[in-house]
């Protein structure tokens, strides 16, 4: 079994998508999960010559716990920079709950336990 078919059972699909996994740590008893994105222009920016450059500050979201420890995905955006224009843009994926810092389907599971 392949590393990526190991992680699309334990990471949102959607970071799987636009997001490598380049580390997993132990920290103060949490796994983190550390992802980056893709170098791939995401393809609702406008039409233009981009270069990728640095990442941004990472945002830590927090997902389902795995075998007892807190799980915290710990994702940075690429910043792109427009050739034409020099503007720097970065992505806009929606991977969390609104308000939280939780995954959607986190986010969703807690939901449904309040309920």
């Amino acid at each position: 079994m392949k590393t990526y078919d190991i992680l699309k059972h334990l990471l949102p699909e959607e970071l799987l998508t636009y997001f490598d996994l380049v580390d997993i740590r132990e920290q103060d008893g949490k796994l983190v999960f550390c992802l980056d994105e893709k170098q791939q222009i995401p393809e609702y920016f406008p039409p233009g010559d981009y270069e990728a450059k640095s990442f941004t500050e990472g945002k830590s979201l927090h997902d389902f716990p795995l075998r007892g420890k807190a799980v915290i995905l710990y994702v940075r955006r690429r910043k792109w920079l427009d050739k034409s224009t020099g503007k720097v843009l970065t992505s806009s994926w929606d991977l969390s709950t609104q308000g939280t810092k939780y995954t959607k389907e986190f986010g969703a599971f807690l939901k449904e336990l309040v309920r």
